[in-house]
């Protein structure tokens, strides 16, 4: 599946809310030296080369062979508090939004924030929760998930990301956090609050892997721990991502989107089925969840 190509069916207008550039005030020769990408000694050499020029302090320095493109993307990512993953860290290149943000297909992420914003997370208090849900695998729920969450906490609101696929979790090995305690084991009371992981590259955002697999991932859902868990987290948290299995596969896609109160669809090109995806939408409207929206995959 081509995850990087999504097309947003929605009419709605976007609106992008600003975040304060939290490195105003350091230039960016400090920046990479005070980072240990570029040595001090070299930091007039640039700066001449950018006089005699008229070229900026990271194309003088690139064109000197002194920076790479990736340490000029890193010295604007703390200038204008934007985090971004470098080339050399450790977490899957499936999270787009952090590895390529000037990407088209992160721009349709952050519409898809936009649309967001003004139909759930920016109406009311009680709103936090969002649940990625499709009527069939393979759909890109996961991907989504995750890129979501990240361009949501890029644009400064605390954003916590779940892994609420306790058959076949992947958001453990996209954010390379091992196999440790998470959802399952929170909801068994085999764990507390810290089954929730910071990601340090990503401010503001932190996961919730799915855990240890359960024998009871329906059960484990569908009890009152887990409503009481999303509203103990929405103290913590403005936003609240879930991933979720396929609904063809199981109930529990149904169940996290009742207990989310909204979900957003997925839905692959030629490869989707109509009739799943209509019977699923209504089962979900039947249960008084709000479907807030649909992404097309492979458009």
């Amino acid at each position: 599946m081509n995850r990087n190509n999504a097309q947003i069916v929605t009419s709605v207008p976007l609106t992008v809310p600003s975040k304060p550039a939290t490195g105003a005030g350091r230039s960016m020769g400090v920046i990479l030296v005070d980072a240990g990408r570029l040595a001090a000694t070299d930091v007039d050499r640039i700066v001449e080369f950018q006089r005699e020029r008229g070229a900026r302090f990271g194309d003088a320095g690139v064109a000197l062979g002194l920076l790479t493109d990736d340490d000029v993307r890193f010295a604007l990512s703390v200038q204008f508090g934007y985090p971004y993953l470098s080339r050399e860290s450790t977490l899957s290149r499936e999270l787009v939004a952090a590895y390529e943000p000037s990407s088209r297909s992160v721009e349709q992420l952050r519409a898809l924030r936009s649309q967001l914003m003004l139909r759930w997370f920016g109406i009311g208090t009680d709103r936090r929760g969002l649940a990625i849900v499709s009527a069939s695998p393979m759909e890109g729920r996961s991907y989504i998930a995750a890129n979501l969450a990240i361009v949501f906490s890029q644009l400064g609101e605390r954003t916590l990301l779940i892994d609420a696929d306790m058959r076949s979790p992947r958001q453990h090995q996209l954010f390379n956090l091992g196999k440790r305690a998470g959802l399952s084991d929170m909801l068994a009371g085999r764990a507390g609050p810290e089954a929730v992981v910071g990601i340090p590259a990503l401010q503001d955002l932190s996961v919730l892997p799915a855990g240890a697999i359960p024998p009871n991932p329906q059960e484990l859902l569908g009890r009152q721990e887990f409503s009481k868990l999303l509203q103990s987290l929405g103290q913590d948290f403005s936003v609240i991502i879930i991933d979720t299995p396929s609904a063809g596969e199981c109930a529990d896609a149904h169940t996290v989107a009742v207990r989310a109160g909204a979900a957003l669809m997925i839905a692959r090109q030629n490869k989707s089925s109509v009739p799943q995806i209509a019977k699923f939408t209504q089962g979900l409207r039947e249960f008084g969840v709000t479907l807030v929206g649909s992404v097309l995959n492979d458009a």
